[in-house]
């Protein structure tokens, strides 16, 4: 017990460091063609990007200030990822990373399903989040589940979708799995 515990305390965050470079290119407006999307595993490959994109940016808005021109920009592209511009799509997320210190996170282990309700079709992607902090040191593991829509878009005569969050952290599912030792 005392040798897993250490190993994953002393597991470190070996993605990407996250810059202007992620808020650049992190703005939803990418559209994707009906075509190629015939497969599960393709809608997972989209699911798991926008999920990383989306905490990417939390972690950057994190980060900062939260009041300045840059964290404004940001906070719009976080918001780009959801149907409605509702500051309550964000508040959950946000209040987590800041009472964890989360500076960095990835996302593993992501399935989609579909839930029939009535007549609708819901899709829901589970998760689990690994935060780690300015360290780049394991914080603790976090099991999620967001609803999504894939939005029609078509461009010139072209079958495309718009990927969107309708829920990001539904309060329902959401376990912490592990969490980091206390020294």
């Amino acid at each position: 017990m005392i040798i897993l515990g250490f190993i994953s305390c002393n597991k470190k965050y070996e993605g990407e460091e996250n810059s202007l470079e992620t808020i650049r290119n992190a703005n939803n407006n990418v559209s994707y063609s009906k075509t190629k999307l015939d497969s599960l595993q393709a809608t997972n490959v989209i699911t798991s990007q926008k999920v990383q994109d989306l905490l990417d940016l939390s972690t950057l808005y994190t980060s900062g200030n939260k009041d300045t021109e840059i964290d404004s920009v940001i906070y719009t592209q976080m918001q780009a990822h959801f149907l409605t511009k509702d500051s309550n799509n964000l508040k959950p997320l946000l209040k987590e990373m800041d009472s964890l210190k989360v500076r960095f996170a990835k996302v593993n282990n992501l399935t989609t399903s579909k839930s029939v309700i009535d007549k609708d079709t819901l899709d829901f992607a589970n998760f689990d989040v690994e935060y780690y902090d300015n360290k780049r040191t394991y914080i603790t593991t976090v099991n999620r589940k967001a609803q999504y829509m894939l939005k029609a878009s078509p461009v010139k005569f072209q079958k495309e979708f718009k990927f969107y969050f309708s829920n990001f952290y539904k309060k329902d599912s959401d376990t912490i799995k592990t969490t980091k030792p206390a020294l």
